[in-house]
């Protein structure tokens, strides 16, 4: 009896070996599944189409050099990070908002030649390179989007201060605007490139004055016009009374040179003018009948050669 319940007690223990054995196993499964739930995820990293992914070490702060496409990526969580910047087209509007002075009014203030200030409402259009979107975060150490609203919109204030604080103000807000916003876009090309910043587009949307110098410009545009509407009209006189004189000049060398042929024909004609002409000339005239005289007498007509 006592070899059977050893018997039994061996077979129990036997199979509570096994069970705990089985129950390690799936214990040990239950965990590896658990943390490769945990882990697997947080070691798959997904960049977005249109983007670039910086591959961020935690230990020592460096970046990799070349970011990471769009897509899935394995990576270390433990040990790295990663930061996603867009590539794709954007554009940083700086405008006025509707209450003056709140902290969402981004116009850009700059003054003209003679000081006058002057208020822009601007945009500019951009894209990332992505080659240099490591280096870009390497210089800031933050998203794009406070990039915008710090680095370059400052550097658009600093342009547009240089180009038009080099010309007077009735010229940025006249003839000129064109030229300032093609000179200011090639200046932030230019200064922007370093930094993988490729500007596309800058445009001046909005140009503000204040009330009295706009007033001004606009009394001395008036006076320019009138003055130049009286010069018009004193150089159209002028002209006209050029015209008038050499019209008289003309006149009066026609009737200079009529009189001076009419003097030559009157001396050629005394001239050649003698008695014997004029008798003769009376013969050929005469009609054979002598005049009538009161006196009765008759007259006398000497021909050529009578006496």
């Amino acid at each position: 009896m006592s070899t059977r319940l050893q018997d039994m007690m061996t077979g129990i223990s036997t199979q509570r070996g096994s069970l705990v054995s089985r129950f390690s196993f799936w214990l040990k499964v239950a965990v590896f599944g658990l943390v490769a739930l945990v882990v697997v995820p947080s070691s798959l990293t997904y960049i977005n189409p249109g983007h670039v992914g910086i591959v961020i070490h935690r230990v020592g702060g460096g970046v990799d050099d070349k970011p990471l496409g769009p897509g899935l990526h394995f990576r270390n969580p433990a040990l790295t990070a990663i930061e996603e910047y867009p590539t794709y087209m954007q554009t940083l509007l700086l405008s006025r908002v509707s209450q003056e002075g709140s902290r969402f009014n981004e116009e850009i203030n700059v003054n003209s030649m003679e000081g006058q200030p002057l208020s822009m409402d601007v945009s500019m259009s951009f894209e990332l390179e992505a080659d240099k979107v490591p280096h870009l975060y390497q210089t800031f150490r933050t998203d794009i989007n406070t990039i915008q609203h710090g680095y370059v919109k400052q550097s658009i204030r600093q342009g547009l201060q240089e180009i038009v604080g080099s010309e007077e103000f009735a010229s940025i807000i006249g003839p000129k605007k064109a030229e300032t916003v093609t000179l200011t876009q090639n200046l932030l090309a230019q200064r922007l490139s370093q930094y993988g910043i490729l500007v596309k587009q800058f445009t001046i949307n909005e140009l503000r004055a204040p009330d009295a110098v706009i007033q001004a410009i606009n009394a001395k545009n008036v006076m320019q016009q009138q003055a130049l509407t009286a010069q018009n009209e004193l150089q159209k006189k002028r002209f006209e009374a050029l015209g008038d004189s050499i019209k008289a000049f003309g006149r009066g060398n026609a009737i200079m040179a009529e009189a001076e042929a009419q003097a030559k024909a009157n001396s050629l004609l005394s001239q050649s003018l003698t008695a014997n002409l004029v008798q003769y000339e009376m013969m050929k005239r005469w009609d054979g009948k002598l005049p009538q005289v009161s006196s009765g007498a008759m007259p006398l007509i000497q021909l050529p050669g009578m006496k």
